[in-house]
């Protein structure tokens, strides 16, 4: 994808996320390391400058909750942020591709570390 491709696609994704869940109260968008956070970031920048109410942005990494932590030698383990509390919220978990589903179980396994979201939705390019 070029650059237009990718802001049209992540612009296309925002309002699919509104129209979806009727705008972006109780939202909180969730990136999975490392490519997912940042376009969690460019997603919440489009749900902001189309709606006009800022949603919370974390970033999760899922290394310590992958299946196959015995095959892989030292995961690097980033930093987990959650800038509130996921208990009750909308959680959009965000990432670049979809492929097995590997990633997504271990994301949502990860989740549940931090409350029990009403709702986890996922949003990715591929």
């Amino acid at each position: 994808m070029n650059d237009q491709d990718m802001r049209r696609a992540l612009a296309r994704v925002a309002h699919e996320i509104l129209e979806r869940n009727r705008g972006a109260q109780e939202l909180v968008i969730v990136g999975i390391y490392t490519r997912g956070v940042h376009l969690a970031k460019r997603l919440a920048n489009n749900l902001f400058e189309f709606e006009g109410s800022e949603v919370p942005v974390g970033s999760l990494d899922i290394n310590l909750y992958r299946d196959d932590l015995q095959n892989r030698s030292r995961p690097v383990v980033r930093p987990t942020d959650m800038p509130q509390s996921i208990h009750g919220k909308r959680v959009v978990l965000v990432d670049d591709v979809l492929y097995t589903g590997r990633t997504v179980r271990a994301a949502m396994d990860a989740l549940n570390d931090f409350g029990r979201p009403d709702q986890v939705q996922l949003a990715i390019l591929l």
